[in-house]
């Protein structure tokens, strides 16, 4: 009877190896941040809606527009990443930035800003800073292996 077992070799020497890995690198395309993505949607979502959360929507109008628009273009990014993540890596410093701009904002934006809206930027923005380097690094990281 003929031996039609399979031998429990190493994959290495298959023909088809270098394909296999191409098609696996492409098909995982900068799946890396994955993990970031749910965290930076929920900070924009958070951001977009917190003058209502804190309650400074009549006293720091401007900051109002202000939180809504850069909370929105936080969420936006966020989606970017998850949708086509190989080609958003290039504006992972964008939230670094405006995590910065967060954290200055009540002062340059607002009028007179009190504790409550201080530290709701402060942290939103402090946030924005760490998730904003956490993709840096991570699209550094990818960008060096390929």
């Amino acid at each position: 009877m003929a031996n039609v077992s399979h031998h429990s070799g190493d994959i290495a020497s298959h023909p088809d190896v270098p394909e296999m890995r191409e098609r696996y690198a492409r098909l995982l395309g900068g799946q890396d941040v994955v993990l970031v993505d749910g965290p930076v949607f929920l900070l924009g979502l958070f951001c977009a809606v917190s003058p209502w959360v804190v309650h400074f929507t009549a006293s720091q109008p401007n900051l109002v527009v202000h939180n809504v628009i850069l909370g929105v273009a936080i969420g936006v990014l966020a989606l970017g990443f998850t949708q086509a993540p190989e080609r958003m890596y290039g504006l992972s410093g964008a939230l670094t930035a405006m995590g910065v701009w967060m954290i200055i904002a009540p002062w340059i934006v607002g009028e007179n800003p009190d504790a409550g809206v201080i530290w709701t930027n402060a942290v939103i923005g402090g946030l924005a800073v760490a998730l904003g380097l956490v993709c840096v690094a991570t699209a550094a990281r990818s960008s060096s292996e390929s």
